[in-house]
């Protein structure tokens, strides 16, 4: 019933919360809701070993074969984990920003919430593309509602993006559907028919479900939709998006398609690897020129999530560990990112790198707690974010599923090069040197979000010091993957 709560406090707080028509409710309902959702998660981390109660299946489409079925392993805990943390962060972080009808704003990104923990629990296809689905449309009206001038323009491009992508998505889940022997949308009845399609089969059953993770994560030259819509979205928007929506993606790759079409994954791996590392340096090169705090975030993400599509297709038990890691090392780290450039632009009005300058000497808090997050981000020793780059890196470096595991891991490691220039360059201009006209009246961030700026610090030093943990719940899930997608790892 665990998976189930996960969905049902959310789905229904959410519905709910239409009716609230007092924006203190409003907000204090969807906190109370987010660290409800939160203790559930904590709860299922303690039942780990107890599968039966991480499981649930009953009657939905029975028709159409297709049943209610969700289940808790080691990358839907780690991503539900993910997802429990960052809701209440963003509502603590971004509690005075100000929203028309705040009710609906706070109910719509419950209902995100649902849906992308039931994208991370479902273990039916149909199920699966339901909560994909439900995850995405909220997003939509948040960004078209609240969103900045050019919001229109931005969210219609990232519904175009995704709609198509769904659409293709939807198509391929249905022929699998239809070749099954019980002709049910199971996962087991999914990873069964590996070996039962066709090696033609399998190439174009893998392209239409691959585009549509493609875009989600985003892969280059996929990735158009984003820069535009984390700028244009609003900051808490953007937060769910970069911090989870995006992991909608690799997940996709690790839990829907690779074991469905190893085969169609194997032959266009090297295709698919070179698109991840040129989305690499291309966003990286792109970020060291930006002036914009936001797009050089989202151009920082790109990155990010182009070396992890990268190790699932080096189909090594490392990089697969790594991968799932790295994800939920990722959505903390980049979170961090966000509400630094939300507190930046609260209090100065401006993104503009340019424009700033001296804030360590005005905010020496947000100083020390924006380093910490910066460096994980860069993957520096005894942070979060070396513990799983090492792994992604020793992944596709002993990887049998290429012969240029060389070449990938050595421009791949060009590209770490490239965000520590960028993310230095970053911090030296907006908080060191002497401050200007703007930034002399600056001041330092409040206690609440000291608080939540120290709690992902907390998260990235204890992940990086102390691994153990998220080393054990990924390395059973890791294996059992590899060997669903008929490699040996």
């Amino acid at each position: 019933m665990v998976a189930v709560l996960l969905i049902l406090i959310p789905l229904v707080t959410g519905l709910a919360g239409f009716f609230f028509k007092s924006e203190g409710l409003a907000k204090g309902w969807a906190l109370l809701s987010s660290l409800a959702t939160l203790v559930v998660v904590l709860i299922g981390l303690g039942m780990a070993r107890d599968s039966a109660a991480l499981h649930f299946d009953c009657a939905w489409l029975p028709e159409l074969g297709s049943r209610f079925s969700v289940a808790l392993d080691g990358l839907s805990l780690i991503l539900t984990l993910l997802t429990a943390i960052v809701f209440p962060l963003i509502f603590i972080s971004t509690w005075r920003d100000k929203y028309s009808k705040p009710w609906n704003f706070y109910a719509l990104m419950l209902l995100s919430q649902a849906g992308l923990l039931g994208v991370f629990v479902a273990t039916d296809a149909l199920l699966f593309y339901f909560f994909w689905e439900l995850a995405l449309i909220p997003v939509y009206f948040l960004a078209s509602q609240w969103g900045g001038e050019r919001r229109i323009q931005a969210t219609f491009k990232f519904f175009v993006y995704t709609f198509v992508g769904s659409l293709l998505m939807l198509i391929g889940i249905i022929w699998i559907y239809s070749h099954t022997p019980d002709h049910s949308f199971s996962i087991k009845s999914f990873y069964a028919m590996h070996n039962k399609i066709s090696g033609k089969d399998q190439t174009w059953i893998f392209w239409l479900m691959f585009l549509a993770f493609a875009i989600k994560m985003p892969i280059w030259p996929l990735h158009t939709w984003q820069p535009d819509a984390y700028e244009q979205s609003p900051t808490a928007v953007t937060m769910v998006l970069s911090a989870v929506m995006v992991k909608m993606g690799v997940f996709g790759l690790i839990r829907w398609l690779a074991p469905v079409v190893p085969v169609g994954f194997w032959a266009w791996g090297d295709t698919v690897s070179t698109c991840c590392i040129i989305g690499m340096i291309y966003a990286s090169l792109v970020a060291i020129k930006q002036d914009d705090l936001k797009r050089l975030v989202a151009y920082s993400s790109i990155a990010h999530m182009g070396l992890m599509a990268l190790a699932v297709f080096a189909t090594d038990a490392n990089g697969m560990q790594g991968v799932m890691i790295q994800m939920f090392n990722h959505g903390i780290n980049i979170l961090g990112m966000w509400i630094v450039v939300d507190l930046i632009e609260r209090q100065f009005g401006t993104r503009k790198i340019s424009e700033l300058g001296g804030l360590a000497s005005k905010a020496p808090g947000l100083a020390i707690l924006l380093m910490i997050v910066a460096l994980a981000n860069i993957a520096l020793p005894l942070t979060n974010g070396f513990v799983g780059e090492f792994l992604l890196f020793s992944g596709v470096f002993s990887s049998a599923a290429t012969h240029y595991n060389v070449v990938f891991t050595c421009v791949a490691l060009l590209s770490v090069i490239l965000a520590a220039v960028y993310t230095l360059n970053m911090i030296g201009k907006v908080f060191f040197g002497n401050t200007n006209a703007l930034t002399s009246r600056g001041v330092d961030i409040k206690f609440n979000e000291k608080m939540v700026l120290a709690a992902i610090v907390v998260i990235i030093v204890f992940v990086g010091v102390y691994p153990k943990p998220v080393l054990e719940l990924t390395k059973e899930t890791a294996n059992f993957l590899l060997t669903s997608m008929n490699y040996k790892p």
